[in-house]
């Protein structure tokens, strides 16, 4: 129970990731709040659902789950898009979209919720950044500037802000197995089942990382078990680089 009286906020937690995130922190002991455009059928102690391209929306989130749950110990900045193709290709409604999700959205939470950490004494953040921030790969230039700002993002507050007793930390996954991946391969025309198999075979550990995989590195960086990390961007690709 290493949560037991935490109070914290999952982002994206109708996602693959997401969901599995919320439910472990309630199984540990934490009470949970929750957002997504849609959040029926989460369990939770709060639900929050609404757009996270919607700044005032962002601005707000975490006074109204501090005033829901009586204060807000852990922040859990998973939400994210995953936008495909050359520079050439892409949209500014996909730049938009990308950066509100990615970059936009953590930023404004982490801006509201360290103060009321700060008045209580400390907290943690836990931001998803991605292997891909740290080393580029190819035909994803709106992902990958994305997560490379999230990562920075992490350092830059994991510093500032330790005097405060917060510790912002950020996991950095490389392919995760949820509907986000399967339905990008479908869009793009290719067999789901083929390419997850192929994509299994790539991965030195033997296959992509399933979401309680990433969620439990997550749930470490949130935990006292990671009391002297802070400012770190801590990479969980199965031996998989980025190509």
């Amino acid at each position: 129970m290493r949560f037991e009286g935490k109070r914290a906020l999952v982002t994206g937690a109708a996602g693959g990731i997401g969901a599995v995130l919320a439910a472990m922190l309630r199984a540990e002991g934490a009470v949970v709040a929750v957002t997504d455009r849609q959040t029926d059928g989460i369990e939770a102690e709060a639900h929050f659902d609404g757009d996270l391209c919607d700044g005032a929306f962002c601005d707000a989130l975490p006074g109204q789950v501090a005033e829901a749950l009586g204060g807000i110990d852990l922040l859990c900045n998973n939400a994210g898009v995953i936008t495909r193709g050359p520079i050439t290709e892409v949209t500014d409604a996909d730049y938009a979209l990308t950066m509100a999700v990615n970059v936009a959205a953590p930023f404004r939470l982490c801006r509201a919720a360290i103060p009321i950490m700060a008045g209580q004494g400390g907290g943690a953040i836990v931001n998803t950044a991605s292997c891909w921030g740290l080393r580029p790969g190819p035909n994803h230039p709106l992902y990958v500037m994305s997560k490379a700002a999230v990562a920075s993002l992490t350092q830059c507050l994991g510093r500032d802000h330790a005097h405060q007793g917060i510790r912002v930390n950020a996991v950095c996954p490389n392919e995760v197995n949820t509907p986000m991946l399967r339905s990008g391969f479908a869009a793009r025309g290719f067999d789901p089942d083929k390419a997850m198999a192929d994509l299994h075979a790539s991965v030195p550990i033997g296959h992509v990382a399933d979401p309680e995989e990433i969620a439990d590195v997550i749930l470490f960086l949130a935990s006292d078990a990671a009391r002297y990390m802070t400012g770190a961007l801590l990479e969980v690709h199965g031996g998989k680089p980025v190509v």
